[in-house]
Formats: C-alpha cells, structure tokens, sequence
C-alpha cells in the first residue's frame, strides 16, 4: 500500500472513531451543545480524507470508498436516534399498514389506533419529558406530531410496510437504523457504478464519507435516502423511460427529487421529454392508486398543513431567509419561485444532457438556498449530486443546515443564524464557481480538467 493509501485510510478511520463516539456519547438534540464539537471533528476529518483520496489508485480508492461506507454505517447504527424523532413514525405507519390500516386515515393519537399501540412507542405517562416524549392523553408517544396524519408519499409507505414485515419483534428502532445503512451503502455503489463510467470514482467518497449521511440517514435513518438512491440510478440510466420511471418512484418517497427534473429534461427534444415524463407520472399515480381506494384525498396527509405553516418548526425558523434580508415578507415567496423557475429554465435550455446531475444539482442546490430549511436532511440530495458532479462547494448547503439544526436546538438567535448560514453558503457556492470558471478558462483546451487536478490547484 502506498503512503497517500495509508494516510487516507487512516483520516477514514479516524472520521469513523468520531462518528462512534458522536452517537454514543457525543449528545442529542436534547443535549446539543456537545453535538457542536463532534460534528465540527467529523466535518473536518471528511475534508481531509476527500482531499487526501484524490491521489489514491483509482482501484485502491473503490475499496476506501466502500468499505469506509459501510464502517462509517456501523458506526452510526451504536446507538439510537440522536437528533431526530422521525423514524418513530416509520415505524408506527407500518405497522399501521400491516393491521390492513391505512396510514393516511387516522393519526397516531387516534382511538381507533389505540390497539396497536405498545410500550416501545407510547410508554406510559404521565410525566412526558421534551423533546424525547410527547403527550396523548394519559400517556406519552415517541412519534412527533401525533395528532395530524402521516406526511409520506405511497412508496415511503410502502418501505415503512416492508421493514416492518422484515422486522423481528421487539426490535425496536434498529430495523429501520439497519435498512437506512443499506440504502446508504447502496446509494455508495450505486454512485461508484455510474462514475467508473461517466467520471472519477473516487468523487463518491463526498457521499459516502459525508458526516451528514451518516448521521442523517443512518443514525436517524430519515426515507429521503430511498429518494436519493432511486435519483442516483435515474440520473445515471441513458433509457429515458427507465429514467421516467426511477425519477417518480423518488418524487414518490418524498416530493424533494422532482426539483431534479430540470436537469433530467435538459435540451431534450418534445418527444423525448415525454418519454421521461409519462413514465414518472405513471408510476407515481400507480404509487398512490391504492392508497386513494382507501382514503381518498386523505393521502395528501399533513402534507397542506405543512405547507401552510409560517416556520420549519416552532420558534424564529423561517422560510426564505436570505430574500427576507433584501424583500417584505409577503414578496420573498413568489421571488423566491419565480428564481427557481428560472433556474430550472435556464438547466432545460442550456443543461449538458450528457451530465443531467450538473443541472440537477444546480436547481436542487438553489432551492434550498433559497428556502433555508434548518432539516439538514433534505440536503442529502445534494451531497449525492455533489459527489456525481464533483462542485464540493455545493456541500456548504448540507453544513449550512446542520449548522442552523444544531444551532436551533441550542436556543440561539435563529433569527441571525439562519440568514448567516446560509448567506454563507451562498457565498461559498459563488466563490466556488467564480475559481472553477477561472481556472477552467485558463485551461488549455485539449486538456479537460479532472476531479483530482482540480482540488489540488484549490
């Protein structure tokens, strides 16, 4: 083994060390003080090993690549969920669903629910302790917001339901932990396959090294990894039907992926637009069709409540926080849609159809810049679209949010910090690509620039 292979090796190891002890010790989001500094070691450890990886053997590198996936996986499977309460209902939706139930047709605190309910998620009251428990009626739950119907499309139900199918009793939250690891280390090859192809394996190490997929869909094991994956082999099929229908199967875990349409459709022809387009809607509508036999309009869910809710989250969260610095609160939502709209435009028009990500990344990296969710998950498609196209300053949206989640959760001004976070952000984006198009143009043309010259010009 080389030297830069030894030295890789170990930053991966040490990286998987800090991602231990983050989830053992390291706090929660009911201590999320100590959160702060793990995942600042954690962040700092994935920048090193990326920057070391970049002049490994490209065989040498598939092997770092994967099996830190996967020991990064283990790692964040020793313990339960630290900073997210959402995998609870998950699980509750599939049980719901194998008692011949319908998730969108009562809440959990529903009586008609009241027989399915057990110890694990609704342990006895009546003292609830926040943010851990939540009350319903004499008792307290795990699941949040148990009063309102679920929010997940049909083929997150569907997965909820086959966990569960596959889950031993009492086995609790590990099942759920243990199927967001298999997604992730899925999503790794699925990345490696398409990049050994179409550009430099070793930039799948931005996922599969990324602190936030760790943390986020393992740890937490949050569905939009399903989403992420069924997004990385649509994008990296040439069959336009094939696509079509990978793209809505992912805008049917959860609604995040269609913003990856723009890039997926870029200078393509009518005839081929619809050959991607028909397959998706068909596969989403044949998603939702049995579900609406069931419960009619009711499969929307939360989903118009949520949409209608002023914040992310109870407190000073608020949607469009970079266009609020600049516009009046009742101007920054059409801004904000109008600009997304134009950016996916632009992708349609001008796009590589050849690099669908590229395009894709820049809409999906975009939106959340403009809507500036402190749910650091919903980046998780951008750090796979990072790794397939290879812009690294796009991960400052990902760190953006953890940021502004943890900060959150430590009380502080989120009035000041979200705007600052992700202004950043945005400054680190522009900055990135102003020395990328500098450095390009100052290229000489029969030389095309690569992953590993391109960070170490940085």
């Amino acid at each position: 083994m080389g030297v830069r292979t030894v030295c890789t090796s170990v930053l991966v190891a040490a990286l998987t060390a800090v991602v231990a002890v983050t989830i053992r010790i390291g706090g929660s989001e009911a201590h999320p003080r100590h959160l702060l500094y793990w995942y600042a070691a954690a962040w700092v450890l994935f920048a090193a090993a990326v920057w070391a990886v970049r002049k490994v053997p490209v065989r040498a590198a598939v092997v770092l690549v994967l099996a830190g996936s996967a020991a990064l996986s283990l790692a964040a499977l020793s313990g339960p969920p630290r900073t997210s309460s959402d995998m609870y209902r998950y699980a509750w939706d599939g049980r719901v669903q194998a008692a011949g139930i319908s998730p969108y047709a009562h809440p959990p605190a529903a009586p008609e629910l009241a027989g399915l309910r057990d110890r694990w998620l609704f342990p006895p009251g009546p003292d609830c302790p926040a943010p851990d428990l939540r009350a319903v009626g004499a008792d307290c739950t795990r699941i949040n917001r148990p009063a309102v119907n679920t929010i997940y499309p049909p083929v997150a139900e569907g997965w909820f339901l086959a966990v569960h199918a596959l889950s031993p009793d009492g086995a609790r939250h590990k099942p759920t932990q243990i199927a967001g690891a298999l997604l992730t280390v899925g999503t790794t090859a699925a990345l490696l396959l398409v990049l050994r192809r179409r550009g430099d394996p070793r930039r799948a190490a931005l996922w599969a090294w990324c602190p936030a997929v760790s943390f986020a869909a393992v740890n937490d094991a949050h569905i939009d990894t399903l989403g992420v994956l069924l997004t990385v082999l649509a994008l990296g099929t040439s069959v336009l039907p094939r696509r079509g229908a990978l793209l809505g199967a992912a805008i049917a875990v959860k609604l995040l992926p269609a913003v990856v349409l723009p890039g997926a459709l870029a200078r393509r022809s009518p005839r081929d637009a619809a050959r991607v387009l028909v397959p998706a809607v068909l596969v989403i509508a044949l998603a939702y069709l049995p579900y609406i036999l069931t419960s009619g309009f009711g499969v929307l869910g939360y989903l118009p409540g949520y949409l209608q809710e002023e914040g992310y989250e109870s407190g000073s969260v608020r949607r469009f926080a970079l266009l609020r610095l600049f516009l009046p609160d009742g101007v920054a939502a059409p801004v904000a849609v109008a600009l997304i709209a134009l950016t996916a435009l632009y992708v349609m028009r001008r796009g590589d159809p050849d690099r669908p990500w590229s395009g894709a990344l820049l809409v999906t990296g975009t939106a959340l810049l403009l809507t500036s969710p402190s749910y650091y998950w919903y980046a998780l498609l951008v750090i796979a679209l990072v790794a397939l196209d290879g812009r690294w300053e796009w991960l400052a949206v990902p760190l953006a949010g953890t940021v502004l989640y943890i900060g959150n959760a430590m009380a502080l001004p989120s009035e000041l910090l979200q705007p600052w976070s992700y202004g950043i952000a945005a400054g680190v984006v522009l900055a990135g690509t102003l020395l990328r198009a500098y450095r390009n143009g100052s290229q000489p043309e029969h030389t095309a620039p690569n992953y590993a010259t391109t960070l170490s010009r940085l």
